[in-house]
């Protein structure tokens, strides 16, 4: 049988290096794209089956490169996971229009070239997985993310574009929104009076887009929420 390949972006210390070591432990070999070389080479040396890729996925030229170096080293990509995010903190008035505009790129654009680039194989083979992580942004936009929010809520409709075009072709795509703070050393750092199960382990994140991707084809889910038990929502 034919090995199985992962592509993830956005592999960083939390939730993307969990997913990393999830779909490497489930057999998978494991394409790592971020832009941070020294932690894909710490990656590549605790997963055998793992190799890193530099990539900055709003530039459809490395997304291209990157892509055509994953099918000749590892295969062709089964799982397809869009974690790689851009964000700030401001008001309307306070952000750089640019920094909306970047983050964008990253988070909408990138998920529309991932996908385009991807999914023809998997409409070929008649089966695949594309998920975009998102978050509580995605769902309505609050002061404080007006550089970030509107990015994600056009990710998220994005993706279900997506997934109503390429569902009926066996290729399953879903939104993951993670409406929760997740447990990093930063975030820990920010909230230090929070007890731990107010956070998102970026474990039970990976769990749960693992069973997502598995999900037997009679029973596809699209719009995916977490959250801790004790958050208001």
């Amino acid at each position: 049988m034919t090995v199985p390949v992962c592509l993830i972006t956005g592999v960083g210390p939390g939730t993307g290096s969990a997913l990393a070591r999830k779909f490497a432990d489930g057999g998978y070999r494991v394409a790592l794209l971020a832009r941070n070389e020294e932690r894909l080479a710490a990656l590549e040396k605790e997963l055998p089956n793992a190799r890193g890729y530099r990539c900055d996925v709003s530039d459809p030229a490395q997304v291209e490169a990157v892509a055509t170096s994953v099918e000749r080293d590892l295969g062709q990509p089964g799982v397809v996971i869009h974690n790689a995010v851009g964000g700030a903190f401001g008001t309307f008035r306070e952000i750089d229009p640019q920094v909306l505009s970047r983050n964008f790129q990253v988070n909408t654009m990138g998920l529309l070239y991932l996908a385009r680039r991807f999914t023809p194989a998997m409409v070929s083979s008649g089966k695949g997985a594309i998920v975009a992580t998102g978050n509580t942004s995605a769902l309505r936009g609050k002061p404080g993310f007006a550089g970030f929010a509107p990015t994600k809520a056009a990710q998220r409709i994005l993706a279900e574009a997506i997934a109503r075009e390429l569902g009926p072709q066996g290729v399953h795509v879903a939104y993951v929104v993670v409406d929760a703070v997740i447990d990093l050393e930063w975030t820990r750092k920010r909230y230090p009076e929070r007890p731990d199960d107010f956070f998102i382990t970026p474990q039970a994140i990976a769990e749960e887009i693992w069973h997502v991707v598995h999900q037997d084809r009679s029973a596809w889910s699209f719009n995916v929420e977490l959250r801790p038990f004790g958050e208001n929502w």
